[in-house]
């Protein structure tokens, strides 16, 4: 793991007692292709919820600076949606549900941390609108659809700069501000004496997109496979107005924000050995069947780690201010 430059907590700062917590999100806290996986022997096993998640890991890294988090769930479950908070979550395959994850709340919860938004934005309908390969085989393990497949992918760049792309886009970021809103809302009505930290998503392209044209060390595909580079921007545009959308968000309801996006740009998927975002297509540790599934842009656990310090340092500040 990663050596973490966090100051150790004070014995007279750090809280006494165990800090009653809950986890929330989505693949990104589950952290999605990261084995093994909790629960895999029931229905919640396809969450992909890995039991080394970066809410494992920072629970851990606080123990070591003296605060103890009583877990009292972690609810994070891969494909979750913002209002899967309230609502329960339909699993893949016909796996069956999940509940409300805001049904983990308790009146005695004082620390509410994790994130979503990403799958309500349609962040993988964005993908597979700029990928032939994503809308075939590789990427049924993806929820969602091209979002106009009529449109070729290599014209995705043009499809969401204006028009409908661009109209469909915005309707959707209108969506995640007020399922944000509605979610951090309800954390404090559930837990009321709650700190609430939303965490945002890490950065996936780099400012220098020619680093996306050269495959990742072991790899043969590019990090971003038949995605066009001129739409690589267009994919980094999305993450920072979601991070921006998040962070306002957590701002205008007084919770804490995470922004992981600012954090991480020298280890985005195309920065090869020193990558924290597994390619679209490369292998993860996961596999279904006998079948090794891909990242899909997920941390891998470099990417994990760096997840788990900006949380740890951030719920470090939260409890002892």
């Amino acid at each position: 793991m990663l050596a973490l430059a966090v100051p150790a907590a004070t014995a007279e700062a750090a809280p006494a007692d165990p800090v009653p917590t809950v986890f929330f999100g989505d693949s990104y806290t589950a952290n999605f292709g990261i084995a093994p996986v909790n629960d895999m022997d029931k229905p919640r096993g396809w969450c992909f919820q890995a039991t080394e998640n970066y809410p494992a890991v920072a629970t851990r890294n606080l123990a070591d600076r003296g605060i103890t988090l009583d877990v009292q769930a972690d609810v994070s479950c891969g494909g979750a949606l913002a209002d899967n908070f309230w609502q329960e979550q339909q699993l893949p395959f016909g796996a069956g549900t999940v509940p409300a994850q805001r049904d983990a709340l308790k009146q005695d919860t004082q620390l509410v941390v994790g994130g979503m938004g990403g799958n309500t934005l349609g962040f993988t309908s964005i993908l597979k609108q700029c990928s032939d390969k994503l809308r075939g085989d590789s990427g049924v393990l993806l929820p969602g659809g091209a979002v106009d497949p009529d449109k070729p992918a290599g014209e995705c760049k043009e499809f969401f700069a204006s028009g409908d792309g661009k109209e469909w886009l915005d309707w959707k970021f209108q969506q995640v501000e007020v399922h944000l809103e509605d979610m951090l809302m309800m954390m404090s009505y559930f837990s009321s004496g709650a700190e609430r930290v939303l965490v945002g998503y890490p950065r996936l392209v780099p400012e220098d997109t020619t680093k996306c044209l050269t495959p990742a060390p072991g790899q043969t595909e590019p990090p971003f496979v038949d995605i066009p580079e001129d739409a690589l921007p267009v994919l980094d545009q999305v993450q920072k107005r979601l991070d921006d959308v998040m962070k306002k968000a957590a701002a205008d309801d007084g919770a804490d924000f995470v922004d992981l996006y600012d954090h991480t740009g020298t280890n985005t998927a195309c920065d090869g050995a020193d990558r924290g975002i597994g390619g679209l297509l490369e292998n993860s540790t996961l596999d279904l069947f006998g079948q090794p599934i891909p990242w899909y842009a997920h941390p891998n656990e470099k990417g994990r780690d760096l997840q788990a310090e900006r949380v740890t340092a951030t719920i470090e500040t939260v409890l002892n201010r």
